[in-house]
C-alpha cells in the first residue's frame, strides 16, 4: 500500500508540473520581448498595421479570416481563442460590433483591449440602435487610428514612439485621401442613394449624402416582397438612379429594384474583406479611391 502511495504521489507530482509548466509557456511567450497584436477584423488590421509597420519586435495578427466581413453575430472559434492566447493586446473596433468581445476577456483577462472607437460619436438608427461601421468615413477611421496608436503607446511604451510616428505618416495619407474624395464628390449635384447594407450612414454624412432607404438592415437577410416594393416606390418617388450593393454580398435583391424602378446597381466596398498580407496596407486608402470614383460615375 505504502508503495502505490508513493507512486500515487509522483503521478501528481508530474501532472501538477505538466500543467504548470504549460500555463508559464504561455506566459513565457507572451513575455519573451514579442509584443503581438491581434486585430478583430479586416478594418482593424490595415489600421494596425500601419501603426506597427516595421516595428521590431512587434506583430500583428488578424483573428477571423480576411474575408469574414462584418462582425454580425460572429461566434469565436477555437483558432480565434488560440490566437488570443498569444495576443498582448487586442485591437476591436467597439461600439457594439464585436459581440462576443465579454466572452474573450474572461478568456484572457491579461490581455490588453484597445478600443478604435472611443470618443467617436455614434450614430443611431430608427430603432435607437447604434451603428458601429464607423471606419467608413475618413473622418472616423482617422480618429480610430488615432486611438490605437494613443493606446498601443500607453500598453506598450517600449514601442510608444515608432507607434505614434507610424501613425503620424498614416494619418497623412488619410487627410490627404478625405481632401481627394471630397474634391469629387462636393460638386456631385445629385445626392440621393439606396443601399443594401447597415454599412454607409457615416460615410453618407462625410460626403453628404441621402440615403433614401436601406433594403438590408443586416447582410444576408433577404428582404421581403414587401421590403423590395416599398424600395422601389421610393427610387421612383425620389429619381434615385444609383443603387449601392456590397461585393461582399449577393446582388440579387438590388438587382430585382433596379429591374423595377429602372435604376442601375453599382457597387461601394466598406473594406470588411480583403488579403491579410503586407500589401493590406494601402487596402483601405485603395478601395476609398475606387468608391469616390463610383460615386462619381454613378451621381454626375
Amino acid at each position: 500500500m505504502k508503495v502505490k502511495t508513493v507512486l500515487l504521489t509522483i503521478l501528481l507530482c508530474i501532472g501538477v508540473l505538466f500543467f504548470a509548466g504549460c500555463g508559464n509557456n504561455q506566459q513565457a511567450e507572451k513575455n519573451s520581448g514579442e509584443y503581438t497584436i491581434v486585430t478583430s477584423f479586416y478594418p482593424m488590421y490595415i489600421a494596425t498595421m500601419n501603426i506597427a509597420k516595421g516595428i521590431d519586435g512587434v506583430t500583428v495578427i488578424n483573428m477571423t479570416k480576411p474575408q469574414t466581413g462584418c462582425l454580425h453575430d460572429y461566434e469565436l472559434t477555437p483558432e480565434d481563442m488560440k490566437k488570443l492566447e498569444k495576443a498582448n493586446a487586442f485591437v476591436v473596433n467597439g461600439a457594439g460590433m464585436e459581440g462576443f468581445l465579454d466572452k474573450a476577456v474572461k478568456r484572457q483577462k491579461s490581455m490588453t483591449i484597445i478600443n478604435a472607437s472611443e470618443n467617436i460619436e455614434l450614430l443611431k438608427d430608427e430603432s435607437g440602435e447604434e451603428n458601429p461601421h464607423v471606419w467608413v468615413s475618413i473622418t472616423n477611421a482617422i480618429v480610430q487610428v488615432k486611438n490605437i496608436a494613443m493606446q498601443l503607446a500607453e500598453a506598450d511604451p517600449k514601442h510608444a514612439e515608432a507607434y505614434k510616428k507610424n501613425a503620424a505618416v498614416y494619418v497623412d495619407k488619410l487627410e490627404t485621401l478625405k481632401k481627394e474624395m471630397h474634391r469629387k464628390i462636393d460638386p456631385l449635384k445629385h445626392r440621393d442613394i439606396v443601399t443594401f447594407h447597415e454599412a454607409f450612414p457615416y460615410f453618407a454624412k462625410e460626403f453628404n449624402l441621402n440615403i433614401v432607404a436601406v433594403v438590408e438592415r443586416e447582410p444576408g437577410s433577404e428582404p421581403s416582397p414587401k421590403d423590395i416594393e416599398k424600395t422601389v416606390e421610393l427610387v421612383k418617388r425620389f429619381s434615385v438612379k444609383a443603387l449601392f450593393a456590397e461585393p461582399q454580398y449577393s446582388k440579387g435583391a438590388a438587382q430585382t429594384i433596379a429591374r423595377e424602378s429602372g435604376g442601375v446597381v453599382y457597387s461601394l466596398d466598406p473594406v470588411v474583406t480583403g488579403e491579410a498580407n503586407e500589401e493590406a496596407s494601402d487596402a483601405y486608402i485603395n478601395a476609398m479611391k475606387k468608391n469616390a470614383d463610383v460615386l462619381v460615375g454613378a451621381l454626375q
